[in-house]
């Protein structure tokens, strides 16, 4: 296991989906390259295997963003598969984000995933049914990592955007009309500052996923996540890795007895 999983991921189940992403990924780039689009399926759930043939062609480079997908007759012969079972798949990638079908030309490969993708995710993730502990681990596992990544590769105008972040959270609160979207805005662009589009992905499912209960957080202290903010913005200005560490989990702390509260009486 990789030394940067530091938190336990045994029983965690909202982690073990980011982390088994991460490995597939890995582990298959690393496998002997197959013609994963030319060799016949295995019985079972057809369309599920045609969507994992897919897959496997874009982890393999046979595919990549912009291709067209082979035409339905050539998919239906060398996947030893019927058309309803093509038709299904490319309709569910669809609805995922992954292709789209362009008429009389075929189906391309996204450039983009796009905001389906990310719901995608979402739903997997807010469908297990995980302990609190996972969802707070995962958190603070991800959000600790992203932070520190931003602030070793964030330049002088991701640091302006932060700023500009911070700056409208605090007027907004000095007129006591902060909403959550001010806080995540604060959040999502210290992320965009990984400069790393699989981390912002991820990333942007986890802070829609955590929406509901740092607005709770926010709401019953506004005063203190915007002392939060102040911290996390001092010291990722200094580049003051310590320090940063020491706000984040402080911050964590402090959302984690309001996320818990709403548990209990839940």
């Amino acid at each position: 296991m990789s030394g940067y999983i530091t938190l336990r991921l045994e029983g965690n189940s909202a982690v073990v989906i980011l982390y088994s992403l991460a490995i597939t990924l890995s582990s298959q780039m690393n496998e002997k390259q197959v013609d994963s689009l030319k060799t016949p399926v295995n019985q079972g759930s057809v369309v599920l295997h045609v969507i994992e043939r897919i897959k496997e062609a874009l982890i393999n480079k046979e595919l990549k963003a912009g291709d067209y997908l082979p035409s339905e007759t050539e998919l239906t012969k060398n996947l030893g598969v019927g058309k309803s079972s093509i038709r299904e798949a490319i309709k569910m990638l669809q609805a995922m984000g992954v292709v789209e079908v362009r008429r009389g030309q075929g189906t391309i490969i996204q450039q983009n995933p796009g905001k389906n993708f990310i719901d995608s995710m979402f739903f997997q993730l807010i469908l297990e049914n995980g302990d609190p502990q996972d969802i707070i681990d995962l958190r603070i596992m991800f959000e600790m990592a992203y932070t520190l990544m931003a602030m070793k590769r964030a330049g002088e105008q991701d640091i302006e955007r932060i700023r500009e972040a911070h700056q409208k959270f605090t007027m907004a609160f000095e007129k006591g009309v902060q909403k959550v979207e001010d806080d995540l805005a604060f959040h999502h662009t210290i992320l965009q500052s990984t400069h790393n589009p699989f981390v912002i992905w991820i990333g942007e499912t986890i802070l829609e996923l955590f929406k509901t209960t740092m607005s709770r957080a926010m709401n019953s202290n506004p005063q203190r996540t915007l002392q939060s903010h102040e911290g996390i913005l001092e010291a990722f200005c200094g580049k003051d890795e310590q320090k940063l560490r020491e706000t984040l989990i402080k911050s964590f702390e402090q959302w984690k007895d309001s996320f818990l509260d709403k548990q209990e009486t839940a």
